[in-house]
């Protein structure tokens, strides 16, 4: 079932990117989607009822919208201590406990700390992620896992697990 479902992801989007109505692109599209599905198959998800669900899509878009608007926020936060003449700056490095358990949702969270300006993740070993934080305000590992974790954490959850 995996297989069909890589497959279809895959075709899907072929058609969605490059859709122009002619039958070449239609069989290209199928080749290519077919070669993705015998290559990577065997690493794509095992339960894959969860992307026939709808719900899940509602929260993936939620999801966007929140990283959207972090990733500006961070923005501007990171040009404010770049452009400041006293460069207000507290560098450290943070660990904050997750409650996500798959995989696939602990790697979509690690990404979106990274992506979001001022953050990366450094080492995720089982349930801990390891953050590079460019300031340090809070110094309980509670407030800090909050901030970091808490805006993407509980979209994660709703749409992998």
């Amino acid at each position: 079932m995996r297989y069909i479902t890589l497959f279809l992801i895959m075709f899907i989007l072929w058609m969605l990117f490059t859709f122009n109505g002619e039958l070449p692109n239609i069989v290209i599209g199928i080749t290519v989607s077919l070669i993705t599905t015998l290559i990577f198959g065997r690493s794509f998800v095992k339960d894959t009822k969860k992307f026939f669900q709808p719900k899940r899509y509602f929260w993936i878009i939620v999801y966007l919208i929140i990283f959207v608007w972090e990733c500006i926020k961070a923005n501007i936060d990171v040009a404010y201590r770049v452009l400041s003449p006293k460069m207000p700056i507290k560098p450290a490095i943070v660990k904050a406990k997750t409650t996500l358990k798959t995989d696939i949702a602990k790697t979509f969270l690690a990404n979106s700390i990274t992506m979001t300006p001022g953050t990366i993740t450094v080492d995720i070993i089982d349930d801990e992620f390891f953050i590079h934080w460019i300031y340090l305000s809070k110094e309980k590992p509670e407030e800090y896992t909050h901030i970091i974790l808490g805006r993407f954490e509980k979209f994660l959850k709703r749409i992998f697990e």
